[in-house]
């Protein structure tokens, strides 16, 4: 149960006075949450300085001024059109006070005649007069020293104001309660880091532009303190792991040696390197929790199907799921013929399956006939059931949750699982992520993988560009034609695919097919068939994830707009090609003028096909909340640390939470108590539940 000194973060942003459901709703969009401590979290990325209080004969046009003059008189416009203006004057000149659609009532009330009044705003000059078009602040000379401060900015989403969201803000600060200390007393003295408390008063109060940075000592503070709830629930979640009793499975290499003898090539050292850290975990007592990095094409699912035929050997059943169902068919299609030689029954199960086919599949597994089992979520459903469940691989994990993780693993006794991965994930974000996991990185290529040759261009080559894919189809090359996320609209994304199709359809007639995030699945599957199987010469398509299609002679990746896509992501599109004995090439078309970032990106690109090299560096370019597309991977939202500037402190907060369950594993003294208040305060409340049944 949550502690009760965190009730007031918890409760809705509704509670707050001045926020109702239409703001509420707003609220949410702009800080990702329903709750108080949703808009504690939202720190300003900016100040307004207010401090400058010039008299008016000093006031320089274009600052923000803080202003004490005595109200004249007002002159109401003759239309409706014109402004409304205020005459004020101090001992050294006069200004006007200009306001559009003016309220004459408001405005009599707010700036009597002959009344003294404080004003903050951007100080203009027109027609030669010092002017202050509706001043940000009006208030009584008694206000003077609460206008005349540094307000913070805060980001903002269309339907909030400034001044809405720093007042829901600052409501949100006087519900903070005074939490026990969880930092160790050493590292807070070392850093020089204030209370919890103070630090997070002092992100919301800044002073100069310096207290806005994330290398600040109160930012830093806000930082540490997530990263090591962060730190502690995995620790928690792998010392449950280590805890829970696995199975002993050690296969005798019958049916591995049938495939491994049966491969057009040899494994590769960093494969066979794998597969002996994979067998070591499944021979051990405890279960096995295994993330296997590697590369597009560095042989990924030949490693996952020898890691299965040894649970089978071991008397298991396995299972292998995949995010989509157009990869989950590339893998079954992969393992299938391998499985077949080895003599072991096999299946495919995805959201498709109805009626009888499903059934049958059901029926094997239930009987243990089948063996393995290739699929989508369709293998989480409550009716499958196997006979016994003993390893479980997981493809692109970040599209998955840990609670998925858990579902699969549930529908055996003490499931091994293999995560696998083809986003190089850098080490910072390897430890966010999945530091929960032993890994095993796949480091070089299999051979007769081709390098593939990279160039950028402008996007007015395109004629020649279109020119080149000519040549390139009368030598029966195939051709990968991406089109940019336009936005985060899907109708400007299926226009610009549309328009490509189209011009490149009047050049290359019926050769050319289309597919986007609209199709209904069967439909898109047609068309990724006839481009494997070569009846289309040129593939047109939206998004990466349809692109997860093993197509050898493809050997043509033209990316339109590569200034938009992220480093990660051309990465991965750029590995759908130089997959078979053809030579390959890559086209980065941007359109200028090009940023920092984006010429960065491109010239990365060019220097590398280093997945792991060019992660890093994505890491620096953006941030790791972009880096594999934020909310749709399953990396943790962090909404104090940046991974970019923060990884020294990801590091001490790793170190940090083993020292802590290594002195006091259940988090009984007094420091574990206020660290459990931590665990609480950044939802981390899966690995508290550990902490009872472990």
């Amino acid at each position: 149960m949550r502690p009760e000194i965190l009730f007031p973060l918890f409760a809705p942003a509704t509670s707050l006075s001045g926020v109702g459901p239409r703001f509420a709703k707003l609220f949410e969009t702009l800080t990702g949450g329903p709750a108080v401590l949703d808009l504690c979290w939202h720190l300003p990325s900016g100040l307004i300085d207010r401090r400058y209080a010039p008299p008016l004969a000093e006031a320089l046009p274009g600052r923000i001024a803080t202003l004490t003059v005595t109200v004249d008189e007002h002159r109401a416009p003759p239309t409706k059109r014109q402004p409304y203006r205020i005459a004020c004057h101090d001992a050294t000149g006069t200004i006007e006070l200009v306001f559009f659609h003016a309220h004459r009532d408001y405005l009599m009330k707010m700036l009597p005649p002959g009344q003294i009044r404080v004003v903050s705003g951007k100080v203009e000059v027109f027609n030669d007069r010092l002017q202050m078009t509706h001043p940000d602040h009006i208030a009584g000379p008694e206000a003077a020293e609460s206008v005349q401060t540094v307000e913070p900015v805060y980001p903002l989403t269309a339907g909030l104001t400034l001044k809405t969201v720093a007042k829901a803000v600052h409501a949100a600060l006087q519900r903070v309660p005074k939490l026990p200390e969880w930092l160790d007393p050493a590292l807070k003295k070392r850093e020089a880091w204030e209370d919890w408390h103070a630090a997070l008063a002092r992100s919301h109060a800044p002073h100069e532009e310096s207290d806005l940075a994330p290398l600040s000592p109160h930012r830093r503070r806000l930082a540490y303190d997530e990263l090591l709830a962060n730190q502690l629930a995995i620790a928690l979640v792998r010392d449950r792991q280590l805890k829970q009793r696995g199975r002993v499975l050690k296969g005798d290499g019958r049916l591995c040696d049938k495939v491994v003898a049966s491969l057009p090539f040899q494994l590769t050292g960093s494969q066979r390197m794998a597969l002996a850290e994979i067998a070591g975990d499944m021979a051990a007592e405890h279960r096995m929790l295994r993330l296997l990095q590697g590369d597009v094409g560095s042989g990924k699912t030949v490693v996952a199907l020898l890691a299965m035929l040894t649970a089978v050997e071991a008397g298991c059943q396995a299972a292998l799921m995949a995010p989509t169902e157009i990869l989950a068919r590339q893998h079954f299609n992969t393992i299938e013929p391998l499985a077949r030689v080895a003599g072991v029954g096999i299946a495919l199960l995805t959201g498709r399956d109805k009626g009888k086919a499903r059934q049958a599949i059901l029926e094997g597994l239930a009987a243990g006939t089948t063996a393995i089992v290739v699929g989508t979520h369709a293998l989480f459903q409550e009716d499958v059931a196997f006979k016994d469940l003993g390893m479980a691989v997981i493809d692109e994990q970040h599209r998955f949750g840990v609670h998925q993780r858990l579902t699969l693993t549930g529908k055996g006794k003490a499931v091994d699982v293999l995560v696998m991965t083809a986003t190089p994930i850098p080490r910072t974000l390897m430890l966010t992520a999945y530091g929960d996991m032993d890994v095993s990185r796949l480091t070089e290529r299999p051979p007769g993988r081709q390098p593939i040759e990279t160039r950028t261009l402008p996007l007015d080559r395109l004629p020649e560009v279109v020119d080149g894919i000519d040549r390139a189809l009368q030598r029966g090359a195939q051709v990968y034609w991406i089109c940019p996320l336009v936005e985060e609209s899907e109708n400007s994304d299926l226009a610009a695919a549309d328009d490509r199709h189209r011009t490149l359809q009047q050049r290359f007639g019926g050769k050319v097919g289309l597919v986007h995030g609209r199709m209904k699945g069967p439909e898109k599957d047609a068309v990724m068939a006839s481009f494997a199987a070569g009846d289309l010469a040129v593939l047109v398509a939206t998004t990466v994830v349809e692109v997860g299609v093993d197509v050898p002679n493809a050997t043509v990746m033209v990316i339109e707009h590569a200034e938009r896509f992220g480093l990660a992501q051309l990465h991965q599109l750029r590995g759908r090609v130089g997959r078979g004995s053809g030579k390959s090439s890559c086209l980065l078309l941007w359109q200028g003028p090009l940023g920092e970032t984006a010429r960065a990106r491109l010239q990365i690109l060019r220097e590398t096909d280093d997945g792991f090299r060019i992660a890093e560096e994505d890491l620096k370019l953006r941030g790791a909340g972009e880096l594999l597309g934020t909310r749709q991977s399953g990396l943790p939202e962090f909404r104090l640390a940046d991974l970019a500037v923060h990884d020294d402190l990801l590091a001490t907060a790793r170190d940090d939470a083993r020292l802590i369950l290594d002195r006091d594993p259940e988090l009984a003294g007094e420091r574990g108590k206020a660290l459990r208040v931590l665990l609480y305060l950044f939802e981390r409340d899966a690995a508290v539940k550990y902490l009872r049944s472990g």
